[in-house]
């Protein structure tokens, strides 16, 4: 999901700590209607709201971790024309109200988006999500598989703690993960906003979207920030993967400038989804996290790509 540059890999983990714990901050709370297609019954949830535009074949586009909607309107302005472009805002991020406490994030908006989809009257959607929104995507596969015709997930893996070794799982991932929530509940705004700045360096090289995240991390609720990366740091999907049928296309960024070595992308995606059968795992090449804004022309290719197999 995210990667820093190194030369060895203590200094590898020690960076994604530090962008794990970079990521996030301040919020609101109440229900919130989504806004269903036209003819299909209202669906209201305080899980996450949907800007529908355009018309043709159905797209649902997920934002990752702390992230607006407003991260895919480049894509879903383009897909417009040819397509119904669902656009998720999961509740606690970029300002989205957050209602639940220190109550679980990751299922139930996973358990949202399937009511979504049925309320809505969608069939076989193809679902795009960046980094935890392409997590979500997979468990929402794994979960209704009768809800998704197809999955592209943009630089996420199916167990975020696999990048600090093969041998971790969610059992010896959870003190990390406990130290990155607390840390988001503890510090102070200006440290936050320091290291969401710093952070953010990691992420993209595009500027307009490191000033961005740092944005809708402050503008996030604190709980829901905390609650959400310890869920993504212990949640492990790759023991479902071999039984899974929904077509899934993985990108995954690679950058010699300050990202990923590509043969170390290559290595920890290709082992990472090695289960998972008929998976087409596309590298891009001087991207950062944020693929679609780091090389938009090239993720607008592998979208039509993928959207016309």
């Amino acid at each position: 999901m995210m990667f820093a540059h190194c030369r060895a890999r203590p200094m590898l983990r020690a960076l994604l700590l530090a962008s794990v714990v970079a990521l996030s901050a301040g919020g609101a709370a109440s229900a919130a209607p989504i806004q269903a297609p036209a003819g299909a019954p209202a669906f209201i949830s305080d899980r996450l709201s949907v800007e529908v535009v355009g018309a043709g074949p159905d797209v649902i586009l997920i934002p990752g971790y702390s992230c607006s909607r407003e991260v895919w309107r480049a894509t879903a302005d383009r897909l417009k024309a040819t397509h119904r472009v669902h656009l998720v805002q999961l509740a606690g991020f970029a300002g989205e109200a957050w209602a639940h406490g220190d109550g679980p994030l990751l299922e139930p908006a996973v358990e949202a988006l399937a009511g979504y989809v049925q309320s809505a009257g969608l069939s076989k959607p193809a679902v795009i999500g960046h980094s935890m929104g392409g997590l979500s995507a997979l468990m929402l596969a794994q979960r209704h598989p009768e809800a998704v015709g197809r999955v592209m997930a943009v630089d996420n893996l199916p167990f975020f703690s696999a990048l600090f070794g093969p041998q971790v799982t969610p059992a010896t991932a959870r003190p990390f993960a406990d130290q990155a929530a607390q840390a988001l509940l503890t510090q102070d705004d200006a440290a936050l906003r320091a290291a969401q700045q710093q952070g953010a360096v990691g992420l993209a090289r595009d500027p307009a979207t490191r000033a961005a995240m740092v944005e809708w991390s402050l503008a996030s609720d604190r709980q829901a920030l905390a609650t959400a990366i310890r869920e993504v740091m212990t949640t492990d999907v790759r023991p479902n993967l071999a039984a899974m049928a929904t077509p899934v296309t993985a990108l995954y960024a690679s950058d010699a400038d300050g990202g990923a070595p590509a043969a170390m992308a290559d290595a920890l995606w290709t082992r990472e989804y090695a289960t998972l059968p008929g998976v087409k795992l596309i590298r891009v090449d001087g991207s950062r996290h944020f693929i679609m804004a780091d090389q938009p022309q090239r993720f607008v290719e592998l979208v039509d790509q993928f959207l016309a197999d």
